[in-house]
């Protein structure tokens, strides 16, 4: 007894058995962590080392340098990458997906910690961190206040908003952006200091002697104890005014005669603002595993009492807040969800003409979806974007196997058994078609599931979610669906008007597909003896010699059906041969996020003031637009020649422009502030990180930066000019003014003065010195020396500052130092720990990241010289892309392979599979064709959606070759087993067609938030079983005849 007959006679164990799947799933939804995207944890550890007062190029060479060849030997690597600047080096190291990322950050330490002694002593102790995937904002706040300057602001969100903010369930970190620290700043005024023979060192010496904080110990007697408290530091401007550096008889100098004291800001060298007022900005960064939609309305909710707390001049506003694009994203497929459930239920009423046959593949669809939940819980999946758009595609599958099931058995009522005999004798016909459909399906996800690499590691949900939902409607239509059949459906006569009026225009569609396939599902005796009853009887039998010619007469049409068929196949292959090169190539699709970012950058020796100015100016601009009602600039990051606008739309309901529109508007806008250089970042798809542009290209070489240089200028020049370039930029820049000064060594020992005395002396007084803290309240705070600002405004002050030698006398610095303007590289970059310049750019509207990249790799082929040290490699979106061209090519060989062995094995043959897969490429080419005409492209999404329809259309031809093996079996001739299967599996073919092309309809249509992406997969779903469906009708059978004709299936266990 099987499982469908055991389930049909038990009615009561098919129905818990059913239950139990959607109690499990039910009781896994609410453990499901809710994400945008599936988490990949993409292991990048980074180093930073200062090594203050250093250039790039000593950076370079004594600290990237040598950690990157201590840190290359771990295994596991895939890429380092670092970037040297004055004073700083940081090092990138991404390792392959495989590596845990806490063993990576440990060997990198101990590979930090091996080279340790071959850097310079005196840089600041190395720091290795793990970037965590989940590291960037949900949220961003802005605090702002037209009565308060932001050092009270931010004082007031250490004190009040942040311990406040960071009790929401599901908060990691709430890091400050644009943060105004406070800081006691000592301006030194060299003249007064060389009136009284003062050095820097003497002065820092004096304050750190005059601000200490020691125990006292305590007062003890016999009846009491007493603690006591030596308060000797320092906290307020008058006090450290108040220092004395020298006393002698009738003389006090203090710290006040000779610098300016004041409580202010402990860095002037960046800006925030919200809307046009300055500002200080907060983001909210999630838990791993929180949820962000959850940590998003829990802050909404928290900043309810944060305001009320809050002095009332102070605003917070939600200047940034992506939990609103993923809520929306999520939305957007739920109703997708809905759409697609009443269109295939919709489908079944109509097809069947009866609610109560309807009902017994409706069944299937809450119990396959929420017993799918059951499986993701098991598997540590969780609820997002892709996982519930692998839920709309199975709407459409998993009721194909219960349609399947319940025709089959629909057949049999109708030709006259009790629906109870029915439901055994059609469950176990049928059975071996549905188990092979099912695992073909499965099958085909099988190698997606296990792609290497990061889009791999995404899709690995979506697909095995879809998988699970399939193998659940599988199992369903083996239990439940026949033992509902045996209780709901009727004899025809029973039928009511609708469900006769849609028999009889099924069979009328019947009989006109059987009178087609007779033009081709013919074999030469079938002709022949047709072609002999026309011309004669068996009472006057036609002449011998006037058979012949009927008989080759008959056959021409056979032939030529079947050389119609053939040509049609070569036809599809043609199409698929122009078709798939034409079809433009990215990534993923640019969504509408509703976000867009404006990167400026100034002049290399631009100040602070002459940036935030044309920031200022570009703010204007974008603000001029309805579209936009947000604007969050920053001015200083990570230099005083960058600054960022990050603009956010209104909602998607209330602008008719995209995202793109909107970015080509606002880059004609920039041409109006000629004094930076602009460029526009759209967020990237898959969540990568937003200052990623598509296209970045690495030129690396074994030469010099000036050499490099020379070669990157020919292709900016050609980037410039192809259309598919918008913004096309470089980091490599060789023009950034610097001043070198350099030591006298000869005269520095002549006159008793030691080098390291001058360099500590530049450091404080040029770029500052920490010296010491104060305290403020319950917090500490820097105390900072450094020269008066209009003293370091020309280099020739430098020279103007002293030191004291060996012997007490006073040096000015001009006597030991020779100094000489020129330009410097901003930063030096390597990539591969070879020297490189990283080419970037926007993909302009109409084009994709395949078609740059394509023109990049002919640009490289034609410009790099030959022989001389020069490769060319890809970082970024672009990496990503190439990486998973190549892994979804793969994945489609293996997927078409996984079907073939798969049938092969349950049809125990090695023809059949051939004959089942011819269906194959005929869809190809609907969804190729489908994705052409909707302006679509080939992309992570649509390739995903070309396997699926793999599994989706051999469905069809498994149907088909099934029943002619069983018709064969019971001794009907070939061309009459192949024309009845057919003909009676058109009607399960045709609902299962349309239940999944109208179940992917809502994809297709998508609008609002994340629909870019939707629609790709939709396109290529209805494209493709709607062209492969009617071609597979017509196909199948005729090279079922060819193929099938020397071999005879064996009966089966």
């Amino acid at each position: 007894m099987g499982l469908s007959e055991l389930s049909v006679r038990r009615p009561v164990l098919a129905t818990v058995m059913s239950l139990l799947l959607m109690l499990a799933g039910l009781a896994s939804v609410f453990t499901l962590t809710v994400r945008e995207y599936p988490r990949t944890d993409e292991p990048v550890v980074t180093v930073r080392a200062s090594y203050s007062g250093a250039s790039a190029a000593v950076v370079e060479s004594r600290l990237a340098k040598p950690l990157e060849d201590s840190i290359a030997g771990i295994e596991g690597v895939d890429v380092i990458s670092s970037i040297s600047r004055a004073g700083q080096a940081q090092i990138a190291v991404r390792f392959v997906l495989e590596k845990d990322p806490d063993s990576a950050a440990a060997e990198v330490r101990d590979r930090v910690a091996r080279v340790r002694a071959r850097l310079p002593a005196e840089i600041d102790e190395p720091v290795v961190a793990k970037v965590e995937a989940d590291a960037s904002p949900v949220i961003w706040l802005a605090f702002s206040s037209a009565q308060r300057s932001p050092l009270e602001i931010n004082e007031l969100m250490l004190r009040i908003a942040r311990p406040l903010l960071q009790t929401v369930p599901g908060v990691a970190d709430t890091p400050i952006f644009g943060e105004r620290r406070y800081a006691m700043r000592i301006a030194l005024l060299p003249e007064r200091m060389a009136a009284h023979g003062l050095t820097v060192e003497e002065v820092e010496s004096a304050i750190r002697a005059s601000n200490l904080e020691l125990p006292a110990g305590r007062i003890e007697s016999h009846e009491r104890e007493l603690n006591v408290v030596s308060h000797t530091e320092l906290a307020t401007p008058g006090q450290f005014a108040d220092i004395v550096l020298r006393h002698g008889p009738g003389l006090k100098l203090r710290l006040g005669e000779v610098a300016q004291v004041e409580e202010g800001p402990a860095s002037l060298r960046s800006r925030v603002r919200f809307n046009g007022q300055e500002a200080v900005s907060m983001g909210i960064v999630r838990q791993a595993t929180a949820n962000p939609l959850e940590v998003a309305a829990g802050i909404r909710q928290a900043l309810q009492r944060l305001r009320a707390e809050l002095p009332g001049d102070v605003q917070v506003t939600i200047a940034n807040d992506n939990a609103v694009f993923i809520e929306r994203s999520i939305a957007s497929v739920y109703a997708a969800i809905a759409e697609a459930v009443l269109l295939v239920v919709l489908v079944i009423v109509v097809f069947l003409g009866s609610l109560r046959a309807a009902l017994v593949p409706i069944v299937t669809i809450p119990i396959s979806l929420i017993g799918a939940f059951a499986l993701m819980a098991l598997a540590g999946f969780s609820i997002n974007t892709l996982t519930l758009l692998a839920m709309v595609l199975a709407i459409g599958l998993v009721v194909d196997d219960a349609i399947v099931m319940l025709e089959n058995i629909h057949r049999h009522v109708e030709a006259g058994q009790r629906p109870f005999d029915a439901a055994i004798a059609g469950a176990r016909e049928i059975g071996f078609a549905i188990v092979a459909m099912t695992l073909t399906l499965a099958a085909v996800y099988a190698p997606l599931a296990f792609t290497p690499g990061r889009t791999g590691r995404l899709f690995a949900e979506f697909a095995l979610t879809l998988a699970g939902a399939v193998l659940v409607s599988g199992f369903v239509a083996l239990t439940l669906s026949p033992m509902l059949c045996a209780l709901l459906l009727r004899p025809q006569a029973q039928a009511g008007r609708w469900a006769q009026a849609v028999q009889r225009a099924l069979r009328a569609l019947e009989r006109g597909y059987a009178s087609g396939l007779g033009w081709t599902v013919r074999t030469r005796a079938e002709a022949v003896g047709q072609a002999l009853a026309v011309q004669g009887t068996e009472a006057e039998p036609a002449p011998l010699a006037a058979t012949a010619p009927a008989a080759t007469a008959a056959q021409r049409p056979v032939w030529a059906g079947r050389m119609a068929v053939l040509l049609a196949m070569l036809g599809c292959g043609l199409a698929l041969a122009w078709l798939y090169p034409r079809l433009p190539a990215e990534l993923a699709p640019m969504e509408d996020r509703g976000t867009l970012q404006v990167r400026m950058s100034a002049p290399d020796g631009a100040s602070l003031d002459y940036t935030d100015r044309y920031v200022r100016e570009a703010e204007e601009l974008v603000r001029r637009h309805p579209e936009f009602d947000r604007v969050f600039a920053s001015v200083g990051n990570p230099t005083v020649q960058n600054g960022t606008l990050i603009v956010r739309t209104v909602d998607w309901s209330e602008r008719e422009r995209g995202i793109e529109a909107l970015a080509a508007q606002v880059g004609q806008d920039m041409r109006e502030v000629p004094g930076v250089f602009s460029f526009l970042n759209t967020p990237p798809p898959l969540g990568m990180g937003f200052s990623s542009r598509p296209l970045q290209y690495v030129i690396q070489t074994t030469g010099s930066y000036e050499q490099l240089h020379e070669i990157v200028q020919q292709f900016m020049q050609a980037m410039r000019e192809h259309p598919a370039i918008d913004s096309p930029d470089v980091d490599l820049r060789l023009s950034a003014p610097q001043l070198r000064i350099e030591v006298d060594r000869e005269r520095a020992a002549d006159l008793g003065v030691q080098p390291a005395t001058v360099a500590r002396t530049l450091e404080s007084l040029l770029g500052g010195r920490i010296v010491t803290r104060y305290k403020k309240g319950a917090e500490q705070y820097d105390v900072w020396v450094q020269l008066a600002a209009p003293a370091r405004a020309t280099p020739e002050q430098i020279g103007r500052i002293q030191v004291r030698s060996a012997q007490g006398a006073l040096v000015p610095l001009s006597a030991l130092l020779r100094s000489d303007e020129g330009a410097a590289p901003r930063e030096l970059n390597h990539f591969g720990q070879r020297r490189s310049a990283t080419l970037t750019a926007r993909i302009a509207p109409g084009h994709t990241l395949g078609q740059a990249l394509d023109f990049m790799d002919e640009l490289a082929a034609r410009t790099l010289p030959a022989g001389q040290g020069y490769a060319t490699a890809l970082s970024g979106a672009s990496r990503e892309y190439r990486s998973a061209q190549g892994a979804l090519t793969l994945v489609f060989a293996l997927a078409l392979l996984f079907i073939y062995l798969v049938l092969a094995a349950q049809f125990e043959s090695f023809v059949d599979p051939l004959v089942i897969m011819v269906s194959v490429p005929l869809s190809m080419v609907g969804a190729l064709l489908a994705l052409w005409l909707s302006g679509g492209t080939l992309n992570v999404y649509s390739q995903i959606g070309l396997i699926t329809l793999v599994g989706l259309i051999t469905k069809h031809g498994i149907l088909i070759v099934e029943f002619a093996n069983q018709m064969r079996q019971q001794g009907m001739a070939l061309a009459q087993a192949t024309r009845t299967a057919a003909v009676q599996r058109l009607r399960p073919i045709l609902m299962t067609t349309a239940a999944m092309a109208l179940g992917a309809l809502p994809l297709a249509l998508a609008s609002g938030a994340g629909a870019e992406s939707r629609r790709q997969i939709g396109w290529v779903i209805v494209g493709g079983m709607g062209l492969g469906t009617l071609l597979t009708l017509l196909l199948v059978p005729t090279v079922y005849l060819l193929l099938a004709r020397r071999r005879v299936p064996g009966a089966r266990a």
